[in-house]
């Protein structure tokens, strides 16, 4: 019986390897053999989970022909990942990928980082801050408070408590989108929003438009759900988007979805303006797309004279072609998993009746301390908590980078938690693999794109400040020193490091 669960076909492997251009050797740098490349590169596309454990790999033959090697070459590098236990191998039944024992097994996401791992590991992994407290604990002691009555009944709300979606509703109301409750479904997060709207128009095979970069969990969470994702690239700059690009796939490609983050875009940071949201809502509605607006990082501004466009459901007031999707995650604490979908009424009742066969509900206390949030202006001095310190953070993250990494590039956004950062011609791969040697964790850019792209980035979010912005870039111009030399640590265990 085949141990292998998936296969990779030559043609995508090898664009797959092809994205991972390193920057040319400088002199007395020594390359490795053809083998010894091919071999880690494949290691790395299977530790950065772009290619699956279980992925049963192209014949020596196919891929030699694929890469224009030898095939002494493809074989040499199967043995050496076979030796590494990265590959496994049985006659009949090919070669297919493996991890050691003892190692994890990758996550194609941005999964969090242990907590026993906090103590020697910089985690640039998540773009989550602490709670802004003493918010999150008097949310929790306010939730208690109106718990009582909420015990007497049977605790499962399919749509999200009453109280809740009318506040929710109220909240685009004041925002100059006038919203009934019946168009709000309360959600566990916005992960778990996007998941009940693919579901429910993107059926296994339906193509699905997404910005390139994109959010890494969400083009994951897609994949899963057996979307054709059809990435359409950002305009230059923080600039938003290209609406050329986005007529020309919504027009040709007629997917059945669109997923867009106007507001601060993860990972660019971009801030779509007002002409450019009117005008994918329209292009949408003509090509009969579904267009999915994230706003999770809307109320995250940094600077003070940045001026917030309005909405992209402003441009359709009765949701016909947009459905908004909210979260109290990014811009409050990631551990309030509470999200919320506004769409027309008929899809929301869709969204609740298919929410039987999922999770039923959203947990009752933390919807009701996002209500005492929303309720009590308790909402807005937290988030402006968040805004001061992610605001801080980002200024001395960028001033470590620039300082220790003076050939990186990127452009400082307006808002939201992340950094888009252009590596110098480096491998983002394999500075994601060296920085975990060093002690930082960071996510390289092909987890944001489809099929390879973005190899010449990483993502950095606002989430560290002061000493450890320093720490973490230290550990970074270290990572990008034994990628440039080929090098090693030289043994050098990280140094543990307390915030």
């Amino acid at each position: 019986m085949a141990q292998w669960t998936s296969a990779v076909g030559a043609a995508q492997l090898a664009r797959l390897l092809g994205s991972q251009q390193d920057r040319p050797a400088g002199p007395g740098t020594r390359r490795p053999p053809a083998y010894r490349a091919l071999a880690d590169g494949i290691r790395l596309l299977v530790l950065e989970g772009r290619v699956p454990v279980a992925a049963r790999l192209p014949a020596e033959r196919e891929l030699a022909l694929a890469l224009s090697v030898s095939r002494t070459t493809v074989a040499a590098a199967y043995e050496a990942l076979r030796g590494e236990g990265f590959l496994e191998s049985r006659r009949g039944a090919g070669s297919w990928t493996a991890v050691p024992a003892g190692n994890p097994v990758p996550a194609r996401g941005l999964e969090p980082l242990p907590p026993e791992a906090l103590g020697s590991m910089i985690d640039l992994g998540c773009a989550a801050l602490p709670a802004p407290e003493p918010w999150l604990t008097r949310a929790v002691q306010g939730a208690l408070e109106e718990l009582p009555p909420y015990a007497l009944t049977h605790g499962d709300y399919p749509a999200g408590l009453p109280a809740l979606r009318a506040m929710i509703a109220d909240r685009y109301t004041q925002r100059g989108i006038a919203t009934m409750p019946e168009q709000i479904m309360v959600t566990t997060g916005a992960m778990g929003a996007i998941d009940a709207i693919c579901h429910l128009f993107g059926g296994r095979g339906e193509r699905i438009a997404v910005e390139s970069p994109s959010y890494a969990n969400i083009l994951q969470l897609m994949r899963e759900a057996g979307a054709r994702l059809v990435p359409v690239a950002m305009a230059e700059g923080l600039t938003g988007w290209d609406l050329d690009r986005w007529r020309q796939v919504l027009r040709e490609a007629a997917p059945r979805i669109a997923y867009v983050v106007a507001d601060f875009h993860n990972p660019t940071g971009a801030l779509a303006d007002e002409d450019q949201r009117r005008r994918l809502v329209d292009a949408a509605r003509s090509a009969g797309t579904v267009l999915v607006a994230d706003e999770t990082m809307s109320e995250l501004w940094l600077d003070e004279d940045v001026e917030m466009p309005r909405p992209v459901c402003a441009f359709d007031p009765a949701g016909s072609t947009v459905i908004t999707v909210g979260s109290a995650s990014k811009a409050f604490w990631a551990g309030m998993r509470i999200g919320w979908v506004r769409a027309a009424p008929d899809v929301i009742r869709s969204l609740v009746a298919a929410r039987a066969y999922a999770d039923l509900g959203t947990p009752v206390l933390e919807q009701l301390a996002v209500n005492w949030l929303f309720g009590t202006g308790g909402w807005e001095e937290a988030v402006e908590l968040r805004r001061t310190q992610a605001r801080q953070n980002r200024d001395e993250l960028m001033s470590a980078v620039r300082r220790e990494l003076p050939g990186w590039e990127f452009e400082v956004p307006r808002g939201g938690l992340t950094l888009w950062v252009r590596t110098g011609g480096l491998s983002g791969s394999r500075l994601a693999e060296a920085g975990e040697r060093v002690g930082v964790r960071v996510p390289s850019g092909p987890r944001f794109g489809v099929d390879g792209a973005f190899e010449g980035y990483v993502r950095l979010p606002f989430t560290v400040g002061g000493a450890v912005a320093e720490e973490a870039a230290a550990r970074l111009a270290a990572a990008a020193r034994i990628v440039e030399t080929g090098g090693t640590t030289g043994g050098e265990a990280p140094r543990t490091f307390v915030a």
